[in-house]
């Protein structure tokens, strides 16, 4: 019966749970939507929590102990977008390969975003990314880049060990 009991039991992931929460919680306030004219709907949300939680994953890979801390932290946001499709009505059968393209869709963006901060091309990564294409207003998009380059400086200024501790700047 023990056995049975770990097979079902979610895996322990530490903090990264607490992590991934204050992630989400800064890709849903509403001035992302409002003033920085991020689309208000699923792919949009996605988008936004997408970066917030790529600017947090670049800050980790700055260390090579936080790296189970980041695999930790990815497993969490498969969950979540797991059970989000799961709520939104698609079905097990292909779940599974909605949540591998959500995957690549944060694997590309955590690329490029990398490089729009180190060359200087944040907004042009966050019009393809982030607004898919489609660039909005330059005040909505310049609100959207400050805001981010702001978290992305003070990720930079955070402890690694703050940040397992569950802890977003």
């Amino acid at each position: 019966m023990r056995l049975l009991q770990r097979l079902f039991q979610a895996p322990d992931r530490g903090a990264a749970p607490i992590l991934y929460a204050a992630i989400v919680a800064r890709g849903r306030q509403p001035h992302w939507y409002e003033a920085g004219a991020v689309p208000d709907t699923i792919d949009g949300r996605f988008d936004m929590i997408a970066a917030v939680m790529s600017l947090a994953l670049l800050r980790l890979e700055q260390d090579e102990a936080a790296v189970p801390f980041s695999t930790h932290l990815t497993e969490v946001f498969i969950d979540d977008m797991d059970g989000q499709l799961r709520q939104i009505g698609i079905g097990d059968i292909v779940v599974g390969k909605h949540v591998g393209k959500m995957m690549g869709m944060l694997g590309g963006r955590l690329g490029a975003y990398r490089e729009g901060l180190a060359g200087n091309t944040l907004g042009e990564a966050l019009v393809r990314n982030l607004y898919r294409g489609e660039a909005p207003d330059p005040q909505a998009l310049a609100h959207v880049e400050t805001e981010l380059r702001a978290l992305h400086a003070k990720l930079s200024e955070t402890p690694v060990a703050t940040l397992i501790a569950g802890e977003l700047a």
